[in-house]
């Protein structure tokens, strides 16, 4: 019967010793677990009173990449079940190619209906569960090496149980012998822990110092799901941060999280870790996640789980397109900003002209005080210090928000620190334009134009901020339709 994935186990005999493989394997040997060895082309365990046996490969040659001369890959048997690899590519948005897969386990039953891993785990022994996560880490390990092509990562998902248990395997048992024995480089192994199981304590500090000395890579899962926060990526420093699934969704039917997405992702550079995506089916959600500078991606696009490690011409055509749309949305949004904000800039370059020149500020700043979306604007001093009061909009309320009333006296407020000070200090007479935040002096999203100036001998800057609105927000990609493929 076909399995999901392509798989079919119409050849499997449970008493079928011809072809078991009988290559060398572990179960890391856990201080309280007998570990697995190989007996007459079986794993047994005696503690666990489990038959785990390398399942016969199949005489029928499969097709990957228009090649014949590949074989089904290895499958194990565990439990009644029929346990198998399935590869998902793993893209770089900036190379524009596969650099790596995740393994994911299948399971089917004796009938051949197939079994998801969560429902396989859940109904196993907290021992058991260790054991299948082995070999599993196993079998996909012998996949892997079989079928992957050039210098490229294997993500392994790995239960905190084993993660915490496997430094302290006995010589000859190690996740490092079972990575030398089939040949592979340490450094192309990523162990993927969920957010929610990393733990506060010594235990998992040096789990996770193990790994890291061995040579892999540590990947946080999900993160954005539940109750995420950032104390977990500094406690475990991963190379790697997989957002979570639903993260892509909501940027796709909110522009609120489609603005918050990108700073996001700039906070988990800062700490040290590339960003991937999970969950991009669709160019117009890979192109969100180019915008807001991921550095890598995974989902249906770009392929689903196989049975090899497969080379797919379609990612790289993908990418390129989106490539292309990202620059011609590039162009588009630079010339609809600049129109947009134009008059705003004319306005808080002009009034600089103008106080400069030692003209009363009301006067200065008639013009764009005058402008549609305009808030407020006001006056610093080289320290950022404010002079005076807010000078308000034409048509806006003398204090919109009355739940703010605390923050309604702003003289002598210090803004040193904002953006929107320090780089109209460090780019002088040039006007400069922040990102949408929150006014504290109007209770909205605003962004400020600013512009430094000498009045006299001594620098001023004038500030002023406009109420943001949907329409200032960079138009949305569309729908490809008007890009074609290189």
């Amino acid at each position: 019967m076909p399995f999901a994935d392509g798989y079919d186990w119409q050849d499997y005999r449970e008493n079928d010793h011809a072809g078991i493989v009988t290559r060398e394997s572990s179960s890391y040997d856990f201080p309280h677990i007998q570990h697995t060895k190989i007996a007459d082309g079986y794993f047994s365990n005696s503690i666990m009173n489990c038959s785990i046996a390398p399942i016969p490969l199949s005489p029928r040659p499969a097709v990957a990449e228009g090649r014949s001369d590949i074989t089904i890959p290895n499958q194990v048997a565990f439990e009644g079940f029929r346990l198998a690899s399935a590869f998902q590519p793993i893209v770089s948005l900036s190379l524009q190619r596969i650099v790596g897969h995740e393994a994911l386990l299948r399971a089917c039953d004796v009938a051949g209906q197939a079994t998801s891993p969560v429902s396989l785990f859940s109904g196993l022994a907290p021992e058991k569960q260790m054991v299948l996560d082995c070999i599993s880490h196993q079998l996909h390990l012998d996949n892997f090496k079989q079928y992957a092509t050039g210098d490229r990562w294997i993500f392994l998902n790995m239960t905190p149980e084993v993660f915490l248990q496997t430094r302290h395997a006995k010589t000859g048992n190690t996740f490092s012998d079972t990575l030398s024995t089939r040949g592979i480089n340490p450094n192309n192994v990523v162990i993927e822990l969920l957010e929610r199981d990393v733990r506060d304590s010594a235990e998992f500090e040096g789990a996770v110092a193990y790994f890291r000395e061995l040579g892999c890579l540590i990947a946080l899962d999900d993160f954005g799901a539940g109750s995420s926060n950032f104390d977990r990526v500094c406690s475990l420093r991963p190379k790697i941060v997989k957002l979570d699934r639903s993260l892509i969704a909501d940027v796709t039917r909110k522009s609120r999280v489609r603005r918050i997405l990108p700073q996001l992702i700039s906070l988990l550079h800062e700490a040290g870790a590339m960003v991937l995506v999970e969950g991009i089916e669709s160019k117009e959600e890979a192109y969100i996640a180019l915008e807001a500078n991921a550095d890598l991606a995974q989902g249906y696009l770009f392929g689903h789980p196989e049975p090899f490690c497969t080379e797919h011409e379609e990612v790289q055509d993908s990418l390129q397109l989106i490539w292309q749309v990202f620059d011609q949305h590039g162009a588009v949004n630079t010339v609809r900003q600049h129109q947009i904000m134009a008059p705003y800039i004319n306005a808080i370059r002009n009034a600089s002209v103008l106080l400069a020149a030692d003209r009363p500020i009301a006067e200065a700043c008639a013009a764009f005080l005058a402008l549609s979306e305009t808030s407020i604007c006001y006056l610093l001093d080289a320290g950022g210090r404010q002079i005076g009061v807010n000078l308000r909009g034409n048509g806006i309320a003398a204090f919109p928000d009355p739940r703010l009333e605390p923050l309604r006296d702003t003289h002598r407020a210090r803004w040193s620190r904002c953006p929107y000070f320090r780089r109209a200090i460090e780019h002088f007479g040039k006007v400069q334009i922040t990102r949408p935040y929150l006014s504290i002096s109007s209770g909205s999203l605003c962004v400020t134009v600013s512009v430094g100036f000498l009045a006299g001998d001594e620098q001023r800057v004038i500030c002023g901020d406009i109420t943001w609105t949907e329409k200032m927000a960079p138009a949305q990609q569309g729908d490809f339709c008007g890009a074609t493929s290189p």
